[in-house]
C-alpha cells in the first residue's frame, strides 16, 4: 500500500536533546532514544469514515516522536497499517449500500490527502491489513501447533488465543480483570461468546460467513484474521521482535495493545514487545469524546474545505499536551489561527532574540515527554519579543521559521 507524499524536513545547527517518553506499562517517563535506528509501529485507520480530529491528534503526537529522534541524528523506521478489512467497515458498507473495497480505497486516499496537508512524515512502510493476511494465517498456525490459540468447536472455524500462555497477560495496560473485562466487551471483544477457554480470549481468526469476503488461511481454511493479531505480525515481519514505540490513542491500551503484545510476545519469546507502549488522549466536542456513534466529529477534510489553514488545525491540537483528553473548540481553533499568524509576522522581522535560545527551549521541552505546550509557549515569547523589536539576532527569525518547522511540523 502507497503511504503520503512527504516534506522537506530543515536541518538544525547543533544536537538534539534525547527523548523521553511516558511508558503505559510503566507508568512513567523513562529515555527513548536507541543508538543507532529507532523503529516505532502506530495503529492506523479503520478506512470507513473520513479522517476527524482524533485521529489527526494521534498522529501528530507520533509525528513529534519522529522529529524529536531525528534531530537527535537517528534513524527512523516507522510502520503504520490500515485496517482495510474489519467488522466496522463492513458494516458503514452495508448501511450505505457501497461496495467495502471502494469505500476503504475512497477514505484511505483522503486519509493521505490530510496527513499531506497536516505535514505528517510519512511512515517508511504504510501496510494494509488485506495485504497482510497471508503472514497472518501463518502466524495463527505457529499459535495453534504451540498450543497458545485453540479453534472454538461450534463448526465456524473461529480461533482463538488462549490468555492463559501470556503469564504476562494485563501488565501493559494496569488494569484489573474487572476492567479488562468491561473494556473487551466496549471495543470489540466477545467476552460472552460460547466455547471460549477464558472471556478475556482474543479472536485470532474469524471463519468464513455467508455474505462477508474471506480469505485462504491455509491450515486455517477460509475467513479473515482478527484485529490485535493482524498489528503483532505487521510489526514483528517489519521491525523485529521488539520495537521502541508501540503507539496509538489511550483507547486502543486495552484490549488491542495489550493483546497484540502477547501475541507478538508468544511468537518470538521476546517480552516486552514495545519498550514504550505511548498512547494519545482523546479529543472531545461539547464535552463529549469524539465518536462516530454519538455523530459529533469533526473532520480534517471539512475543515480544509471551510478553508481553514491546516497549519492553525495542527497548532490548535498540539496546544494540550498528547497524552491529555482535551476538548476542540471554536476558541481554540480562533487562538491557533492568531497564533499562526504572530509567528508569520514575527518570522518575517529584521532581528529578534537568540535564535540559539529559541532552539533550546523547544528542544527542552519536546524531550520532555513532548511537551508540546511547553514548545508553544518558547516560540510565542519569542514571537512576542521579535515584534517588539527585542533582540538584535539578524539570523534569529530565520531559524525561528526553521525551528517550528523541524520540531514542530508548522510550515510559516
Amino acid at each position: 500500500m502507497d503511504t503520503w507524499a512527504g516534506h522537506e524536513v530543515p536541518r538544525l545547527p547543533g544536537t538534539g536533546q534525547p527523548l523521553a517518553l511516558y511508558d503505559s506499562a510503566r507508568q512513567a517517563v523513562t529515555p527513548a532514544g536507541p543508538a543507532g535506528t529507532a523503529t516505532m509501529y502506530v495503529c492506523g485507520i479503520t478506512p470507513y469514515d473520513a479522517t476527524h480530529l482524533g485521529h489527526a491528534a494521534t498522529m501528530i503526537a507520533f509525528d513529534l516522536v519522529q522529529r524529536v529522534w531525528r534531530d537527535n541524528g537517528l534513524s527512523v523506521d516507522y510502520v503504520q497499517n490500515v485496517t482495510d478489512i474489519d467488522d466496522p467497515l463492513l458494516e458503514r458498507a452495508e448501511r450505505d449500500g457501497e461496495d467495502w473495497v471502494v469505500l476503504a480505497m475512497r477514505e484511505t486516499a483522503l486519509f493521505r490527502e490530510d496527513m499531506e496537508a497536516l505535514r505528517i512524515i510519512p511512515p517508511t512502510h504504510y501496510v494494509g491489513a488485506v495485504e497482510s493476511i497471508p503472514d497472518i494465517a501463518e502466524k495463527v498456525e505457529t499459535l495453534l501447533k504451540d498450543g497458545s490459540a485453540y479453534r472454538l468447536e461450534d463448526g465456524t472455524g473461529d480461533v482463538y488465543f488462549d490468555i492463559s500462555a501470556a503469564p504476562r497477560f494485563g501488565y501493559e495496560s494496569n488494569l484489573s480483570r474487572e476492567q479488562m473485562l468491561e473494556f473487551f466487551a466496549e471495543r470489540g471483544g466477545d467476552p460472552q461468546r460460547a466455547g471460549k477457554r477464558d472471556p478475556l480470549d482474543p479472536l485470532l481468526w474469524r471463519g468464513a460467513r455467508e455474505g462477508e469476503p474471506s480469505w485462504q488461511g491455509g491450515a486455517l481454511g477460509q475467513g479473515r484474521p482478527g484485529w490485535h493479531i493482524e498489528c503483532a505480525v505487521i510489526a514483528l515481519n517489519l521491525l523485529g521482535d521488539r520495537i521502541d514505540v508501540q503507539g496509538g490513542g489511550n483507547d486502543l491500551l486495552f484490549p488491542h495493545h495489550e493483546c497484540s503484545a502477547a501475541h507478538a510476545e508468544r511468537l518470538t519469546g521476546t517480552a516486552p514487545f514495545a519498550t514504550h507502549y505511548v498512547h494519545a488522549g482523546m479529543i472531545g466536542l461539547d464535552g463529549e469524546k469524539m465518536s462516530k456513534s454519538k455523530g459529533n466529529l469533526v473532520f480534517v477534510s471539512r475543515l480544509r474545505a471551510d478553508r481553514v489553514d491546516p497549519m492553525a488545525v495542527r497548532l490548535g491540537l498540539m496546544a494540550g499536551h498528547y497524552r491529555s483528553d482535551r476538548a476542540w473548540t471554536d476558541e481554540l481553533l480562533a487562538d491557533a489561527t492568531t497564533r499562526l499568524e504572530r509567528w508569520r509576522a514575527a518570522a518575517s522581522a529584521a532581528t529578534g532574540p537568540s535564535g540559539e535560545a529559541l532552539l533550546a527551549g523547544v528542544r527542552d521541552r519536546l524531550a520532555d515527554d513532548l511537551d508540546a505546550p511547553g514548545a508553544l509557549a518558547v516560540a510565542d515569547a519569542w514571537a512576542e519579543a521579535a515584534l517588539a523589536g527585542t533582540g538584535a539576532d539578524a539570523g534569529a527569525p530565520a531559524l525561528f521559521a526553521r525551528t517550528v518547522d523541524a520540531l514542530l511540523g508548522i510550515r510559516l
